[in-house]
């Protein structure tokens, strides 16, 4: 696997953007300073909705639950393990999945956001900030596309990939709006959390590369 140029500066740096980014979308949210954006952005998707529309938004809801997301996590770290024979990658992929869900948790326990009340065509349990269909897909598809992409050599099947995960996480979390069980904001908070997490867990993975073929070179 080629070295990473993802230097301590830069995983410090885009660490501390994150973070406050989901300080800023948190007090943005106990102020109610958010409420107008949110509301908006309700009404234009849900402005959307349609007879033949609904089912497509409950079938991509349906792709990130928590179901399908664990089916998808054992797939993808098999796929790693013994397909690509590439343990490491899988151990990272499997470890950063798992902290998404319980990173998930640990934020929904801490700030308690009820769900929204405008429009429902779905069900939902829980809390509802930050999403965790947001969280889960947001890391599920960049870690896909992160770990696939030095597998692939062909600049097609790059592409193909990266629309792919594009559009399969924008769906997602696009009808968790539609459907009326997530605030845009906690779409926004769920992004910027996993986008936290998956910078530390891949400078962490990147410096346990660097460290291992350190001690195959002395060795």
């Amino acid at each position: 696997m080629k070295e990473s140029p993802f230097r301590p500066s830069v995983a410090i740096s885009l660490c501390i953007l994150f973070g406050a980014a989901f300080a800023f979308i948190v007090t943005a949210i106990l102020s109610e300073m958010i409420n107008g954006y949110d509301r908006s952005i309700i009404d234009a998707i849900q402005g959307l909705e349609a007879p033949w529309l609904t089912p497509i938004m409950h079938a991509f809801t349906f792709i990130g639950s928590t179901k399908v997301v664990m089916l998808l996590i054992i797939a993808v770290t098999a796929l790693l393990l013994w397909g690509l024979h590439s343990r490491s990658q899988a151990y990272f992929f499997f470890f950063a999945m798992i902290g998404t869900g319980v990173l998930n948790q640990t934020l929904k326990f801490i700030f308690k956001r009820a769900r929204p009340e405008f429009h429902r065509l779905a069900e939902a349990g829980g809390y509802s900030f930050p999403s965790g269909h947001t969280m889960m897909g947001f890391s599920l598809y960049a870690l896909f596309t992160y770990l696939l992409w030095r597998h692939i050599r062909s600049t097609i099947g790059r592409i193909t990939l990266v629309v792919f995960a594009v559009l399969m996480f924008g769906l997602i979390a696009t009808s968790r709006i539609y459907l009326g069980v997530h605030y845009p904001s906690d779409i926004l908070g769920g992004m910027i959390a996993s986008s936290f997490w998956l910078t530390l867990t891949t400078f962490l993975f990147v410096q346990f590369q660097k460290r291992k073929k350190r001690s195959l070179v002395v060795d």
